[in-house]
């Protein structure tokens, strides 16, 4: 199944310790790339949430950001460093001698001093274990989104692919009539230049010219490139690149099938046959 770099999450779900929710955006990249963004408490788990993320990302930007909103607990006990705050004071009551009576010892700016207050320790295994099942659930719907918007594009390229082999059918299909037309040309072009000539040595020419003109094996390839654009297509592993490099032979192809021609019709079929790759290249850029 395609799956589009594409995609957005979004899962919550309230604790004992708060709501947590996570947010997951995925946009196109060449490789993948993940941007973790998780609360201090969480810290710890940090590489464990990137080793989920990567397992069902293969390719694209995904932008991660776990949310927590703690719960109110009611009034909390104020916790002080005495040692260090006694060692502040003493400093302060130090420069306040020095500085006389324009100095003078603010409570407020102590208890603001780093490390004065401190934070409770408190037990976040449960809050870890929370946030990785929480992810769990959000990577689902991540997946699902993206999986959603390959969906789209499949048919899309389905579609275009579908349009290239009907193309490339019709201008199979007039070949005979375009050589023949072409041999004529020529054979009354070559004559004008040499008079009679050798009839013989006529045709050898007018043989060598039609094979460097013959657009038939560009139209199989281009045959061939379809059979396996939809085999990319029904495959379970990520296809991005494939039909990356897909689009450049088919791309191949159509300037090759344009250089040749000598048929305006085989000219209108050569621009509209770059009009659809670069219709699918453009969504090939979204796929995974």
């Amino acid at each position: 199944m395609l799956k589009s770099m594409t995609g957005f999450a979004r899962s919550e779900r309230t604790t004992a310790l708060g709501v947590l929710a996570w947010e997951l955006r995925g946009v196109n990249h060449r490789y993948l790339e993940v941007g973790l963004r998780v609360p201090e408490e969480l810290r710890s788990a940090e590489a464990e949430f990137r080793q989920a993320i990567a397992a069902v990302a293969r390719r694209g930007k995904v932008d991660a950001t776990l949310y927590l909103r703690p719960a109110n607990a009611g009034p909390r006990e104020l916790q002080l460093d005495d040692l260090l705050l006694d060692r502040l004071v003493e400093g302060a009551l130090l420069v306040q001698r020095r500085l006389g009576t324009s100095g003078h010892i603010d409570a407020v700016d102590l208890l603001r001093w780093p490390g004065v207050i401190r934070e409770p320790e408190r037990d976040t295994a449960p809050l870890t274990e929370a946030a990785r099942g929480l992810l769990a659930e959000a990577l689902m719907g991540f997946q699902a989104s993206r999986a959603n918007e390959g969906e789209r594009i499949a048919e899309m390229l389905s579609t275009r692919a579908r349009a290239v082999q009907r193309i490339s059918k019709q201008v199979a299909a007039r070949l005979p009539e375009v050589h023949a037309r072409i041999h004529a040309r020529l054979q009354e072009r070559l004559a004008a230049l040499t008079g009679e000539g050798n009839p013989e040595r006529l045709e050898q020419e007018i043989t060598i010219l039609l094979q460097k003109m013959d657009v038939a094996e560009e139209l199989d390839r281009l045959q061939s490139h379809v059979e396996e654009m939809t085999k990319a297509l029904a495959a379970e592993e990520a296809v991005g690149r494939k039909l990356d490099f897909l689009m450049q032979e088919f791309n191949r192809e159509a300037n090759t099938l344009s250089s040749k021609s000598q048929d305006v019709e085989t000219t209108r079929s050569a621009v509209e046959l770059k009009v659809l790759i670069e219709q699918m290249r453009e969504q090939i850029q979204n796929v995974e």
